[in-house]
């Protein structure tokens, strides 16, 4: 095995091949894959979405209401649903990052709370935030959440303390719901 090696490709049984390249750069690189079954996920092909509300939900007094995220900015892998349930469902099982942000104007002596629903129940409460005076209250939250990669779903909800019904605000910068996978399982 004198002979240097720029590339290996390995053949599928079927089809489909892999090409492993190694860098024109001096030096050692080692890629370590794990003991597991599994798929094993590269830079670039994870799922990740951002979707962002449009038209306003409105939300009941003390009441859960569910926000619609109608318009999406991206979406990698086709698991968030913009027309019909509002929600996540990512076909990779793994530990997803989720982020969501919601805004109401004129509330005042009121709060406003951020919930994380997982496959229909409340599964991680967010911030709960009072009226700013000229902006309105924003809630926003960050979790860390397992999915399975078949049947489990997220979805966003909202709470509001105002004793009237409220209307979220719209906009990519206002009320918006993003995720990405950060580890397969």
């Amino acid at each position: 095995m004198g002979d240097s090696m720029s590339s290996m490709i390995l053949n599928g049984d079927t089809s489909g091949a892999i090409t492993v390249t190694v860098p024109s750069v001096a030096g050692t690189n080692t890629a370590t894959l794990p003991a597991a079954t599994g798929t094993v996920m590269v830079s670039g092909n994870m799922p990740a979405f951002s979707a962002y509300a449009s038209s306003g939900t409105s939300v009941s007094n003390t009441t859960f209401t569910k926000i619609a995220f109608q318009t999406k900015e991206f979406d990698t892998a086709s698991a968030y649903d913009n027309v019909t349930n509002y929600r996540f469902n990512p076909q990779v099982a793994g530990y997803y990052q989720i982020t969501s942000t919601i805004n109401v104007s004129n509330i005042s002596a009121s709060a406003v709370l951020i919930d994380l629903y997982k496959n229909g129940s409340e599964f991680k409460r967010g911030s709960a935030v009072s009226q700013v005076t000229g902006i309105g209250a924003y809630a926003s939250s960050s979790w860390l959440v397992y999915l399975n990669g078949s049947t489990d779903y997220l979805e966003i909800y909202c709470y509001q303390t105002s004793g009237g019904t409220l209307t979220i605000n719209t906009g990519a910068a206002n009320t918006y719901f993003s995720g990405v996978l950060i580890r397969t399982a």
